[in-house]
């Protein structure tokens, strides 16, 4: 490892010296001026560093040929010519004509705004030149508009295939090739930073000959995410973001955390007043769980669980586990119906336990609102199931242990910093929970420095769910369907379409949607919409759950956490509209009780490929994690997740949609790498850590500099 370079060992002694070649601006490369750097810039790149890791994204196939006769235009050949003559403009506007052959057969090339000088410079009359370009038929004569390549007979051709990078204002390929080409010179020598067993059994180049391979594709089967010198170029990517998320789940680890131990009287009588045991996903959460709260450091647990998987009774054994134990517990949920929800599946389970719960909502008001500041102050209240209204400062705890946070992705990390203070002393542990299935690669790299508890099973008597898909031109035969429904005492929810990413327009939709309905029902058919007045929507979901109302229209409010076990329909219009997986959130509503449950999907004709293979996808599974990975496989990451709350990192080279299997491995190396070597001072830790001075990965170098 002696050619790394000095200053690698200690992360906190900067930059190593060997890195600052890549590391300079982009204007020290020839050939690249203000403009051009500028240029770069709008692409992300401003230094040789970001060049190299810039791959071509396609190619140019170039054949050479002895004659014209050999052409099958249009493709883009290489071969000699002799000048004949220089054709200027007709007229203002039009193409310099420069007729050449190739002692048998003439070819026009064609310039548009050049100027003479240059056009006689390059290409005399009566000399032979090699040119390369794509050769058209243009009214029966051959021509090649603006040659990519023109040069004396004996210079050397361009390759047979020609790399094809991203472009921005007036860059060119030239420009950008001979950039790359000069960046790749700057390259440091390093030692392998992948566990050389990795590298053998996947059969990787090295680091250098990766980046040389990469550059200069020889074919198509080269620029494929699966080329190896990719993957290998890929996988560091991975490889430096997994180690740095285990050593963030290092770092948390040490920190310190309230011991939490009950003594299982409360959750065993939850659990025996049951109607049936949890699954073994739940048990296994649950274990992991209190096996977290148990340490002598903070808890920073995740739970994902796909749509009826059972969290919620996850969550509140979690939360006996800290009352049991003395302390009190907090579940936070981004909205209010959903807060007020939680509250209400939580009451009975409250009650087996003999235990008080309450909610704290914004709408809590006056001496209502102070009696349970006082009471949760004082430590009379266990359990408290809350909104945002908990951030506020004046809501004091007696001795909070758990915080749990429903549907992680609304709440920001500020926000979870505030419940974290809300701890006597020590902050409590942290458990967060969503019910949105994210692919395993996602969720390594967006939640990668948490534990990840996964419930993958449904509870016993959860009903599968009958998924037709049906056009809206049949809407007629949907509302009779659920006329006879209705008179069977069948309750429906009827979602109405997401037409553009606008609550004005989905509003419309909704109201026009339930006139009609009303005008055919009745009084059983509510709205409930996001623009409502909370006392408003919450009086029509309490008519829906009670049973007053038979059909609840509403826009995607109802998406996450609406529970009325007695629904058993559920109509989308235009479900074409909308994602995968928020057509699987939305299908979750309906199968929660003992009925047999369905699921209309309506489309809205001509249904696009994408739509067609969306819906049967729906039609043909209820695997939330199936459905989420086909869902990244159509829409890309950033979509998946919603890039705004993504918190994805930006890979240069990395593709997690096709890529998917490489984070579990480069996870599995870097817990292995830093078990092996935890203060990284072997063999690959200089290497290791040049990778990751490489890659910026700043939180990790400032860990190991703090040790």
């Amino acid at each position: 490892m002696a050619g790394a370079g000095k200053g690698v060992t200690h992360a906190g002694a900067g930059r190593p010296p060997t890195l600052f070649p890549l590391f300079a601006g982009l204007e020290t490369l020839p050939g690249v001026g203000p403009k051009a750097a500028e240029a770069f810039a709008q692409m992300g790149v401003t230094r040789p560093r970001d060049l190299i890791l810039t791959l071509p994204h396609s190619g140019i196939r170039r054949r050479r040929i002895a004659r014209l006769a050999e052409a099958r235009p249009p493709e883009i050949v290489t071969l000699v010519v002799r000048v004949e003559r220089v054709g200027p403009p007709l007229a203002k506007g039009r193409p310099w004509r420069v007729f050449v052959s190739d002692g048998v057969s003439d070819l026009q090339l064609v310039f548009f705004h050049a100027h003479r000088d240059w056009i006689e410079k390059q290409l005399p009359a009566g000399a032979r030149r090699l040119i390369s370009g794509r050769l058209e038929l243009f009214d029966g004569m051959a021509q090649m508009v603006h040659p990519d390549h023109i040069g004396p007979e004996a210079s050397d051709p361009p390759p047979d295939f020609e790399p094809v990078y991203p472009l921005s204002g007036r860059l060119t390929q030239g420009v950008v090739q001979k950039a790359v080409h000069t960046a790749l010179t700057r390259l440091p020598e390093v030692g392998e930073w992948i566990d050389p067993s990795v590298v053998a059994r996947e059969g990787w180049p090295g680091w250098h000959q990766a980046l040389a391979q990469a550059h200069a594709p020889q074919g198509m089967a080269n620029l494929a995410p699966t080329d190896l010198a990719r993957v290998r170029l890929a996988y560091d990517e991975l490889f430096a973001h997994q180690l740095t998320l285990a050593l963030l789940r290092r770092d948390r680890r040490r920190l310190p955390g309230i011991v939490t131990q009950g003594d299982g009287r409360l959750r065993a009588r939850v659990l025996a007043g049951l109607p049936w045991p949890p699954t073994g996903a739940q048990d296994r959460a649950v274990a992991e769980i209190a096996a977290d709260m148990a340490a002598p450091r903070r808890m920073n647990r995740l739970l994902q669980g796909d749509v009826g998987a059972g969290k919620t009774l996850v969550a509140f054994l979690a939360l006996l586990n800290a009352v049991e134990a003395g302390g009190q517990g907090v579940l936070m949920a981004p909205t209010e119906i959903l807060a007020r929800q939680h509250f209400r599946a939580l009451e009975p389970l409250a009650r087996l336990a003999g235990i008080r719960l309450e909610a704290l909502t914004g709408r809590d008001k006056g001496d209502a609102r102070a009696n349970i500041l006082t009471d949760l102050a004082e430590g009379r209240i266990d359990i408290l199931v809350g909104t945002h209204a908990v951030f506020q400062k004046t809501v004091a705890f007696h001795d909070l242990r758990l915080a749990i946070i429903d549907e992680q992705h609304r709440f920001g990390v500020n926000q979870r910093m505030e419940l974290g203070s809300k701890g006597n002393g020590l902050p409590p542990d942290m458990l967060v929970m969503t019910a949105t299935p994210i692919p395993r690669s996602l969720a390594l790299a967006q939640f990668g420095d948490m534990d990840l508890s996964v419930l993958d099973e449904k509870p016993p008597g959860r009903q599968p769910i009958r998924t037709t898909v049906i056009a809206a031109s049949r809407l007629a035969e949907v509302v009779d369907h659920l006329a006879r429904a209705l008179d069977q005492g069948a309750r429906a929810y009827w979602v109405c379409p997401l037409v553009e990413e606008s609550e004005a327009v989905d509003l419309t939709a909704a109201e026009a949607r339930f006139k009609m309905l009303r005008a055919r029902f009745g009084d059983a058919v509510r709205l409930v919409h996001g623009q409502m007045p909370p006392e408003e929507r919450d009086a029509a979901m309490a008519d829906f759950a009670s049973g007053r109302a038979g059909i609840l229209v509403a826009t995607t409010v109802i998406e996450v956490g609406v529970d009325v076990p007695e629904a058993t329909i559920m109509v989308i219009e235009r479900a074409e509209s909308f994602g995968l997986a928020q057509l699987h959130q939305l299908r979750g509503r309906v199968g929660r009780g003992s009925g047999a449950s369905s699921c209309l999907l309506m489309y809205q004709e001509p249904l696009s490929e994408t739509g067609r293979r969306r819906l049967s996808i729906l039609r043909e599974t209820e695997d939330g994690f199936r459905i989420a990975q086909e869902d990244l496989e159509m829409r890309g990451a950033g979509d998946v997740i919603g890039t705004a709350q993504s918190g994805l990192p930006r890979f240069r080279i990395a593709d997690l949609e096709r890529q998917a299997g490489l984070m579990a491995l480069a996870r599995r190396d870097a817990q292995a790498f830093l078990d092996r070597d935890p203060a990284m001072t072997g063999e690959r830790a200089p290497a290791v850590r040049l990778l990751l001075w490489l890659m910026e990965q700043d939180r990790a170098i400032r860990l190991i500099a703090a040790g």
